[in-house]
């Protein structure tokens, strides 16, 4: 350890941080003390975080990372137990493929390597950051799971001070408008609001869906895709907390007739999160759905998706590209919006001048500009294209190619040096390019302006914490779907448990994202030209190597991610 700290300190010698009698003072008093001359030298205030981060990084021969302001998404922070991360200091940083990167806090941890490897089965990429940025970090992840309020712990109060019963809705036209907003305010309604969407952020839900019936007032989750039910409100306060929650989101209280559209913006648990509100009018009430947006949740790059390698070069080099067209294809809650999302991050740069369609705007990205679609004025998805072909821009995100003339103006856009990146509703990448053609671009166009066509799936995510070994192999299931009896041949295959506390007793826990991607290649802008159809387009690639969503669905399954029965549930079994 003597040899180790004399070079660090060799180091912030050279590197002016310190001076030598400076050094030799701060040496001699650690030695005393019996602790290492790193944490002696941050602890005193000699040396920033930073500095010192640098000069192990230069010792070590490690890529230094700074993580102040960079939170691992849900599905990383997963591959890694949490005492794990604690116990030595460790923050998941990305993953492509069988490659993991994580910062260490304490790059010394030899046994920290180690064992990392033994619990994921991945090869281990380390990177050295400062166990301040480390502690901090671990702390802003676990944040939520601090928050252990229980909603029916609320709703047991509020029924201990009102009376609960099944009485008809009052009708609208009736109520009183300065009741409303007096009961909009009172503190029961306000702490069930409030635990409302604590409890979705807790749990990593999607959305909030709140139904008026007849008899009660159901609260729901869409978590991973699947809705699940939580103590239900009480049906005497569906007027206020429907009130509460319009005046969040800016809309007009007394308007129960016409389905409204608002937006609250909210900060909980460490994070600030908006919500897409929207009402809808109902026999019982109106039924209010909020879409959770946090930023947060967002892949900080292409890197953090977690792509196979071929998928990550494929994306990586589409979106590098000085033009040309990318097209990500999915139905609706497949992701697609991420996935660009993603791609605009690591692509904003000062020097780079981005522009968005969208309709509606999901995330509001600092130094992107982002363009409403409001069809109500004229704001169509080609009107505002051919003005945002005026504003001078590098790169254009168009939320929706809907039909030809939005298509057109696209293609045009990428064949006069912009980058174009949209979403299609197709069910696979070569569906894209027939897509595309249907609604009238001239094929020869087509050819020469796309880079990329891209499908992906959402599909369920074991439960780390309790996923459990299968014996032997299902050949019944996969004779069904024609796989190879051999593809799992030496795998240790992995379902679901009965479940957990973690992941509410469903043996799943958080999606990951499977692509099919369709790189374009000389060859295949022949075919696109020559008018052949998307199946023929899709069995030239397969035949190439190009991995189908089944494909990708299955390797998850054999990296032991999901589980067969998900896999094929999400692709289909295609």
């Amino acid at each position: 350890m003597a040899r180790t700290s004399n070079k660090i300190s060799d180091i912030l010698i050279r590197r002016h941080v310190l001076e030598p009698d400076v050094m030799g003072a701060a040496e001699e008093e650690a030695q005393t003390k019996g602790v290492r001359l790193e944490k002696h030298l941050v602890d005193k205030k000699l040396v920033t975080s930073e500095e010192m981060t640098l000069a192990l990084s230069e010792y070590l021969r490690m890529t230094p990372i700074i993580l102040s302001h960079f939170t691992p998404h849900e599905q990383l922070r997963e591959i890694i137990p949490k005492d794990i991360m604690t116990k030595h200091l460790i923050i998941p940083v990305s993953r492509v493929g069988k490659n993991l990167t994580v910062a260490l806090g304490d790059p010394f941890d030899l046994m920290a390597m180690d064992e990392l490897m033994t619990i994921t089965g991945l090869n281990i990429t380390p990177v050295v950051a400062s166990e301040k940025d480390v502690a901090e970090t671990l702390e802003r992840c676990f944040a939520v799971e601090a928050a252990t309020v229980n909603m029916q712990e609320i709703l047991d109060e509020v029924d201990a001070e009102f009376e609960i019963g099944h009485e008809k809705v009052q009708d609208d036209e009736n109520e009183n408008l300065e009741a409303a907003l007096q009961n909009a305010e009172g503190a029961p309604v306000v702490r069930i609001v409030n635990m409302m969407l604590l409890e979705a952020l807790r749990t990593g839900a999607s959305d909030i869906h709140l139904e008026p019936q007849e008899k009660n007032l159901c609260l729901r989750y869409r978590i991973d895709g699947s809705l699940i039910e939580s103590p239900n409100p009480p049906k005497t306060l569906q007027g206020a907390i429907l009130s509460r929650l319009k005046l969040m989101s800016g809309m007009d209280i007394a308007e129960r007739r016409i389905p409204q559209d608002g937006r609250i913006k909210i900060r909980a648990l460490g994070k600030e999160v908006d919500l897409r509100v929207s009402t809808l009018p109902t026999i019982f009430g109106e039924k209010v759905v909020m879409r959770i947006l946090d930023k947060s949740g967002l892949y900080p790059n292409l890197a953090a998706i977690g792509l196979d390698d071929f998928a990550f070069r494929a994306m990586r080099h589409a979106i590098s590209a000085p033009n040309g067209i990318v097209l990500v294809t999915g139905p609706t809650g497949s992701g697609k919006t991420t996935t660009l999302y993603s791609c605009l991050l690591e692509l904003n740069k000062p020097e780079v001048n981005i522009v968005t369609c969208e309709d509606p705007v999901e995330y509001q990205l600092d130094g992107i500009n982002q363009v409403q679609i409001n069809a109500f004025v004229g704001l169509t998805f080609a009107a505002a294209l051919r003005s945002v072909l005026r504003q001078s821009p590098d790169i254009i995100l168009v939320g929706e190619i809907r039909d030809g003339e939005t298509a057109e103006i696209a293609v045009k856009a990428a064949l006069t040096g912009h980058l174009v990146l949209s979403t299609l509703h197709t069910n696979d990448a070569a569906g894209a390019i027939t897509r595309m053609v249907d609604m009238g671009t001239e094929p020869s166009m087509l050819a020469s302006s796309m880079i990329l066509a891209q499908a992906q799936r959402l599909m369920r995510r074991l439960c780390a914490a309790c996923k459990k070994p299968i014996e032997g192999i299902p050949y019944k299931t996969l004779s069904i779907y024609h796989i190879d009896h051999e593809y799992f041949k030496g795998s240790q295959l992995y379902g679901a448990s009965n479940g957990c506390p973690k992941c509410r007793g469903t043996g799943y826990k958080g999606r990951i994202a499977i692509m099919e991607v369709l790189p374009m290649s000389k060859d295949l802008r022949q075919d696109i030209m020559s008018g052949i159809s998307a199946k023929e387009i899709g069995a030239k690639a397969h035949a190439k190597g190009l991995l189908t969503l089944k494909d990708v669905g299955l390797q998850k399954v054999k990296d032991g991610l999901t589980s067969i029965d998900a896999a094929l549930e999400t692709t289909g079994g295609d």
